[in-house]
């Protein structure tokens, strides 16, 4: 289990004994772990669909229902933004220096002193981590009151600017419009995302379980989400009644267009099968999801056998 670490601020002599060395944009990733939101004291909401804009809060880690032994986020210093699912409205309002955080032992533990323009922050009771509050942002042009938050390494961020044309992109709010790899200074396929929803909105999402030789349903077990965008995020499987999840991986609040969702092999799960309706997969891989109707209330079942000698 991640260590747990109550301090959400920090003097800048601090935080730079917390900032990790990130590749150059040819040879960077996308962060270990997950990215996901909640409510200020780390509770999910169901289908994460949230009353206002202000409940909305940034977690980070190995995610819910993630077994103990599942990585964190990378540590170093992250750069969030706010957009519609397809990313090519930027929502955040204020400069990026403003929404920056700090992971260490995987999980939250701040936000960088910025003068005062810091986001509020709350406590997860779970995981013992930091959660960020995502506003300031605007309201969504999305008719179904849909949002993508995103994060990524500070270093990678400020490469998406330089790319667009801005020499330091934490001074300004907007890095620049969206192109097939850049949103906003944030570079898709190095970046993790979760969606949500603001107001009453039906939910659309994509659910995978996992099952053993016998049958038996498991929990504890990981897919990778990749959006339209080609932004990734880890999901677990895991029970919680109460949400209506019941022993899925659950990719909530997903967009229009085609998803992707990766099973690979992992501790208790060597992959035998991976399908959903007429798709089959024998042994790990990737099955393409196509969401249609973004108006209709709408859920995509997937489903893995797994040998677990």
């Amino acid at each position: 289990m991640n260590k747990k670490i109550s301090v959400k601020h920090f003097t800048m002599a601090a935080l730079g004994l917390m900032v990790v060395a990130i590749p150059s944009l040819a040879s960077a990733h996308a962060p270990s772990g997950a990215l996901f939101t909640t409510l200020p004291n780390g509770d999910e909401v169901n289908f994460n669909i949230y009353d206002a804009k202000e409940d909305v809060y940034l977690d980070g880690g190995p995610g819910p229902g993630a077994p103990q032994t599942a990585a964190g986020l990378d540590d170093g210093v992250y750069v969030f933004q706010v957009t519609e699912p397809s990313g090519k409205t930027l929502l955040s309002t204020d400069p990026a220096k403003c929404r920056r955080f700090v992971v260490s032992t995987g999980i939250i533990i701040g936000v960088v002193p910025a003068g005062g323009c810091e986001h509020v922050t709350g406590f997860d009771i779970d995981h013992g981590a930091v959660t960020v509050q995502l506003m300031p942002y605007l309201d969504t042009p999305n008719p179904g009151g849909e949002y993508k938050a995103w994060a990524t390494t500070e270093d990678d961020f400020l490469l998406g600017c330089a790319a667009l044309g801005v020499a330091n992109g934490l001074d300004v709010v907007n890095c620049g419009g969206k192109t097939a790899s850049n949103a906003h200074g944030f570079i898709p396929r190095h970046s993790k995302t979760d969606n949500f929803k603001v107001g009453v909105h039906n939910n659309l999402e994509i659910d995978t379980r996992f099952y053993d030789e016998n049958g038996n349903l498991l929990d504890g077990r990981s897919v990778t989400w990749n959006d339209t965008l080609g932004a990734s995020n880890i999901k677990y499987s895991y029970q919680n009644v109460g949400l209506g999840v019941l022993h899925f991986a659950h990719i909530e609040a997903v967009e229009q267009g085609f998803h992707k969702v990766t099973v690979e092999n992992q501790p208790g799960c060597t992959v035998t099968k991976f399908f959903s309706g007429s798709v089959e997969i024998f042994g790990p891989g990737t099955i393409t999801v196509q969401v249609k109707n973004n108006d209709r209330e709408w859920t995509k079942y997937l489903f893995v056998y797994c040998d677990t000698d």
